[in-house]
């Protein structure tokens, strides 16, 4: 599709809305407020994919590339349908006269934890007669960034969680970590886009991935190689068809029947089909050789219930409910005390929980752990779209908004300021500068032409080329510095991927 179609409607009579003799239009991409407690600093990730795939690949593919008169044409036809109207279309035969998009975008490095209310970065012409382009890509550009970065600060979450209560548990197996949080969300995402955009943002701070398509797609966006570095993996695990397929009466046999199909490595499987607690303390000790003798790990994984009571047990009168999974995988199969004197589960037994699992029962389940004297290492958890579908633009506020034009060749500074809003919606003024104040980043607004040139944000795509690239790896680098210090150890060099 045409991608000066991918719009909201409003956005085609602005070019005639602006004053007469506007020249410049200076906007910038912010998280305004976090609907999450805790969370003041919002991930900043996805703008690379959205200039290769969109303002690269597709407006050239879709736009630039297409004949002139069929492309103006189709954008005229569907226009005219829509509003009712004979639409001038002189400015859209113009920028495919020109051959590219004559805008400037400024950003911070991706990865970077950015305070509420700071921007992101910012986006303005280049040519004073596409001062429109500017707002005019605020639709797709929004449509696109949002969810990639709110992924990652949600996922950041879960791997400063995870990081402190294994520092607490487990010191001496921190490199775990990057696996201990496992995106399942895929098949609950609102599309195909969505699901691998989010994974990515995921894939910041964790390797375990089901979602297949994060490992293509940061091949192609973020300059990563699978061959020759470690990008997401997962392990062979089944569902509750394959368990089904066996029949609940052989249920022990279906377990069998998996162990000697993979004699080696890891191997997952759903164990909730229909009695958890009996594959617990009837199957799982009938195996116990088999498993013990097997070269590799056996992960026992229950999705259903309430996560936290499940795996770390609760109050209840049936012993085996009271436990839970991995009390009771240690009265089975043992373990070690760590250094720190906590429970480790046996090398060649474990457990994974793939549904519901959110920040709050992530946080219970690491502390029930801990006071039951096990160490939070002991389990893996699947995050899937109750975490990552369960989020909107407005989860962080985000926004694209004006905050200088240029008219009749003068600059001022134009901002919102709702008398009736709480203060989320009040924008920044002018032009922009971001600076580092006492280890956290700053903005100042209402800064003048030559203030705006210096700072932290640096110019990422100008006239159609982009002008700097990350990786994959420097991204997770900036993203583990960023982490907190927690327990006052140095995180740095615990968290990096």
């Amino acid at each position: 599709m045409n991608p000066l179609l991918l719009t909201d409607g409003y956005k085609l009579g602005h070019k005639e809305q602006y004053p007469q003799g506007t020249t410049k239009v200076y906007s910038n991409w912010t998280p305004r407020k976090s609907r999450i407690e805790g969370t003041n600093e919002v991930v900043f990730f996805g703008l690379q994919y959205f200039i290769k795939e969109y303002l690269i690949k597709q407006f050239n593919t879709e736009f630039f590339n297409q004949p002139k008169a069929q492309v103006v044409a189709e954008y005229k036809k569907y226009v005219d349908h829509y509003l009712g109207i004979n639409y001038n279309v002189s400015h859209i035969e113009d920028l495919h006269d020109l051959g590219y998009l004559p805008i400037e975008i400024k950003a911070l490095p991706e990865g970077t934890s950015v305070p509420i209310r700071v921007p992101m970065f910012t986006i303005v012409n280049t040519l004073p007669e596409f001062f429109w382009i500017t707002n005019y890509l605020e639709t797709l550009l929004s449509n696109i960034i949002w969810q990639p970065c709110t992924s990652a600060t949600i996922a950041k979450q879960y791997k400063t969680i995870l990081t402190k209560y294994a520092q607490e548990t487990d010191k001496e197996n921190l490199d775990f970590i990057n696996w201990q949080g496992h995106d399942f969300s895929m098949r609950g995402m609102s599309g195909i886009e969505s699901a691998f955009l989010s994974g990515m943002g995921h894939a910041l701070s964790f390797t375990g991935s089901d979602t297949l398509p994060v490992a293509i797609n940061l091949e192609k966006y973020y300059n990563t190689d699978v061959t020759k570095e470690l990008v997401i993996g997962s392990v062979n695990a089944t569902e509750h068809s394959v368990m089904c397929a066996g029949s609940k009466d052989d249920e022990i046999e279906t377990f069998r029947r998996l162990l000697k199909t993979y004699p080696t490595g890891i191997l997952s499987i759903v164990s909730d089909t229909w009695d958890l607690w009996k594959v617990l303390t009837n199957y799982l000790p009938q195996l116990k050789d088999e498993i013990l003798e097997r070269d590799g790990k056996l992960v026992i994984r229950p999705d259903s219930g309430n996560p936290v009571d499940i795996i770390c047990g609760c109050e209840h009168e049936d012993e085996t409910i009271a436990k839970g999974v991995i009390e009771l995988l240690w009265d089975e199969f043992g373990g070690s005390l760590n250094a720190q004197g906590y429970k480790v589960l046996n090398p060649k037994i474990g457990a994974i929980y793939g549904d519901s699992i959110t920040i709050e029962r992530a946080t219970q389940i690491c502390e029930r752990l801990k006071e039951k004297g096990f160490a939070s290492t002991n389990v893996v958890l699947g995050i899937g779209s109750f975490t990552y579908q369960y989020n909107t633009r407005d989860t962080f506020g985000f926004a694209m908004k004006a905050t200088y034009v240029e008219v009749h060749g003068k600059g001022r500074a134009i901002f919102k300021d709702p008398i009736t809003d709480d203060g989320t919606k009040k924008s920044a003024k002018g032009l922009m500068q971001l600076f580092m104040e006492n280890g956290q980043i700053t903005l100042k607004d209402e800064c003048t032409v030559e203030e705006e040139k210096q700072g932290l944000l640096s110019t990422i795509f100008k006239n159609g080329k982009l002008l700097k690239e990350q990786s994959l790896q420097d991204i997770r680098t900036i993203l583990s510095k960023s982490l907190k210090d927690v327990n006052s150890l140095k995180t740095e060099a615990i968290v990096d991927i």
